[in-house]
């Protein structure tokens, strides 16, 4: 489990493919405490599991269905990654709770500027902008962040300054592909729904009237 803080930028050392599978490396520098061998680690939103940690590069296994359903297929040496290290018993939830399980890939329509902030407009797929609601949480390449608007083929965040000097997002340009996961939470609600009443009449209205939306 993590939390979309994202704790350091990495950049990608090798990625290899063979067989259906594959592996990357990771150089991260050196990390305290030092990371473990079967630790679970977000590498731009997607749960990996650590296979050799030295010298300052982390090496993980990855499924050719990740390398397919996710932005990991598409990078290259060079590329940087966001890092975050699975949550603690007694860390700070910063940010919400991210599975590291990518539902899609969205594609950076345009990028803007509202005073500081930078503004990503996010296109995607029809069903995970059902999972989305006007200031509820979206992971995206791993980052928690908040969605300020919500239209029929696409949404918004707003990124601080802070969080897009010390992520990969600082490299993001229009066309640019990232990892998205939706609010967990919000999929279990609408999973529960689903199975009390028809799909097309879960509402707003209805969310709000049981209890889920203030």
């Amino acid at each position: 489990m993590f939390t979309g803080i994202i704790q350091r930028v990495g950049t990608l050392a090798a990625l290899e493919r063979s067989g259906g599978a594959g592996r990357l490396t990771v150089g991260t520098g050196e990390w305290t405490p030092p990371v473990a061998l079967g630790e679970s680690l977000a590498v731009d939103g997607v749960c990996l599991t650590v296979t050799h940690s030295a010298g300052g590069e982390l090496r993980c296994d990855v499924l050719e269905e990740t390398f397919a359903k996710t932005t990991l297929g598409r990078k290259q040496t060079g590329d940087e990654v966001n890092l975050e290290r699975a949550v603690r018993a007694g860390d700070l939830l910063g940010g919400h709770i991210v599975s590291g399980h990518v539902d899609g890939v969205g594609t950076i329509r345009a990028l803007g500027r509202a005073g500081h902030d930078r503004v990503l407009d996010i296109a995607c797929a029809p069903e995970l902008l059902r999972g989305l609601v006007a200031k509820g949480s979206v992971a995206v390449n791993g980052i928690s962040l908040t969605v300020v608007d919500l239209r029929a083929d696409a949404f918004t965040v707003h990124i601080i300054p802070h969080t897009w000097d010390h992520t990969a997002l600082r490299r993001a340009a229009a066309g640019a592909a990232v990892n998205l996961e939706t609010d967990m939470i919000g999929k279990y609600v609408a999973r529960y729904l689903a199975g009390r009443v028809p799909a097309s009449a879960i509402t707003m209205d209805r969310l709000r009237a049981a209890g889920f939306m203030d």
